[in-house]
């Protein structure tokens, strides 16, 4: 594998899927391990550390939620979820378990792809651009004070009643989205764009797990839903 080559893991049990899948990636220049169960997808995960995971949700051995679960007891990977159905509570069930976003099946290669490149780009760039330097939240340098809670932007670390509250990077971008305006409401499309990097329309459930699993870290009280709006967060 080339060095600068982004490493995939792909876990899918349908022989065709996987393979062409694999191939559409590894053309766009991808290397990509390919794995049939959940069991050796993470075996292949602990011995590769690959950049970004790929998982189907109904894998055998271990399904694609359990595997994320245990992708995300040590690692903060970015994880997307692929699932058959859309309106399934897999869906949701991906989230909650870590995953960063998810595709439906059947899906296009050029989507796929696009969908990949976006997750990695606002990996790799989890400080969240210019808008969360001049915030107008209480700050101290680089950190911004919320009540008890406190943000780092310069360390990327956030605190709550002094204890450390550990964030995957798409959770660290979308509190460091509602710092830099606090008190504003932010809609769930405006989020999708800025978080998610979606220059198109997307499935609004993401963000609303992605929150819940926000608030669960930092305070249940501390974003408040707008009904019909959006959300925002306290000064």
């Amino acid at each position: 594998m080339a060095a600068e080559q982004t490493h995939v893991l792909f876990v899918e049990d349908d022989d065709v899927i996987r393979e062409a899948t694999q191939l559409a990636l590894e053309r766009d220049g991808f290397a990509v391990t390919a794995m049939p169960d959940g069991l050796s997808g993470l075996e292949a995960f602990r011995a590769d550390r690959p950049d970004i995971a790929l998982l189907d949700v109904m894998v055998p051995g271990l399904d694609g939620v359990s595997l994320c679960r245990r992708i995300r007891d040590d690692s903060t990977v970015p994880v997307i979820m692929l699932s058959a159905r859309a309106d399934s509570i897999d869906v949701v069930l991906g989230l909650e378990a870590g995953a960063d976003d998810y595709v439906t099946k059947p899906f296009d290669g050029a989507v796929l792809v696009a969908r990949i490149r976006a997750v990695l780009r606002r990996f790799g760039h989890a400080g969240g651009g210019d808008r969360a330097e001049t915030p107008d939240g209480a700050s101290d340098g680089g950190v911004l004070s919320f009540g008890e809670l406190e943000i780092d932007t310069e360390g990327m670390e956030v605190r709550r009643a002094g204890q450390p509250v550990a964030l995957t990077p798409t959770e660290m971008r979308l509190l460091l989205e509602f710092s830099s305006a606090p008190g504003t409401v932010l809609s769930r499309d405006k989020l999708l764009e800025r978080v998610w990097d979606y220059g198109w329309g997307g499935d609004t459930r993401v963000v609303d797990v992605h929150v819940q699993r926000l608030r669960t870290k930092i305070g249940q009280d501390r974003i408040e839903t707008v009904r019909g709006f959006g959300y925002k967060l306290k000064p």
